[in-house]
């Protein structure tokens, strides 16, 4: 009999715990979702009688909504101010939509958001600041939108953040230092943008960096030479800026490097002492009547 007990009491546990319904109002956030993004115009539209768990893109755990994946569904319209009250959200994929507006300020309270990818839409205003207070964050994927304004100065913040990137937008303005804090980040992404000033030296304190890509930019100043302690970077693209003075001869210590895209600058120095020391290089681009190679080991090269 006990053990009858037992059984009988993990049954309706599990049971409790599987066939838990949404919340109402987490119900009423997706409603308004639906509606303000044309939901019937989604290629994977929502059966609005059946049950939330089994909506498309709709990830349900213990009752609660815990990832929304409607990438490339023909979402359109703007995004509701109360998307951010789906505070069990650890996932928001809502790449290549037709989405426009400003990203709601409301996401900032999804305490427990892991990634955050709204590209390839048409996304407009300022990254809002308020995401830099979801320290969850790993992922935070905005490019190919019309994003403007500048990169928050907080967003050093994010201390769990592994990847940033934001190509293929309009943002200005100088490249925060605060970035130097984000010791967990991989990929910092930020190429076709209006970014302008010098690279920070704090950007040498990102030591998992792998890839470095922030070519197309107004960049100007100098290549810092502590660039050279990213000894994990496989891809640093930096061209199409006004960067001047000389190559730094440190970044031969780049010995994962395979990609490294240096055109269009005002940079000089002799190339070859550096790209000689990195047998891993793959694609190679400079352009500049002061530098000097021979490129006597496979490369692109970019002439002016």
């Amino acid at each position: 009999m006990k053990t009858f007990k037992i059984v009988v009491s993990l049954f309706l546990l599990f049971t409790s715990v599987t066939f838990a319904r949404v919340s109402k109002s987490e119900k009423e956030i997706l409603l308004s979702l639906y509606q303000s993004t044309n939901g019937d115009n989604w290629t994977h539209k929502w059966d609005l009688s059946e049950p939330v768990e089994k909506w498309f893109g709709v990830t349900v755990i213990d009752g609660t909504v815990v990832e929304l994946d409607l990438s490339a569904n023909n979402l359109s319209g703007k995004l509701p101010q109360d998307l951010g009250l789906l505070t069990n959200l650890q996932r928001l994929n809502l790449h290549m939509n037709s989405v426009e507006g400003l990203i709601p300020e409301s996401i900032g309270e999804i305490a427990n958001l892991k990634e955050l990818n709204l590209s390839f839409n048409s996304l407009t205003g300022d990254i809002p600041s308020s995401i830099c207070n979801v320290k969850s964050l790993e992922n935070l994927i905005l490019f190919m939108n019309k994003i403007s304004g500048s990169i928050p100065q907080s967003i050093g913040n994010l201390e769990n953040l592994k990847e940033l990137t934001l190509f293929n937008n309009n943002i200005s303005g100088q490249l925060p230092t605060s970035i130097g804090t984000l010791k967990n980040l991989e990929v910092l992404h930020l190429s076709n943008n209006n970014i302008e000033g010098q690279l920070p030296k704090e950007i040498s304190q990102l030591t998992e960096l792998q890839t470095l890509s922030i070519y197309d930019n107004q960049l100007a100043g100098n290549i810092p030479s502590s660039i050279g302690n990213l000894n994990k970077l496989t891809e640093l693209s930096l061209g199409d800026n006004k960067l001047e003075g000389h190559v730094p001869t440190e970044l031969s210590n780049l010995k994962q490097l395979v990609t490294l895209i240096l055109s269009n600058n005002k940079l000089k120095g002799n190339i070859d002492e550096i790209i000689s020391k990195i047998p891993t290089l793959v694609d190679i681009k400079f352009s500049s009547p002061r530098i000097k190679a021979s490129f006597g080991i496979h490369n692109t090269l970019v002439s002016d």
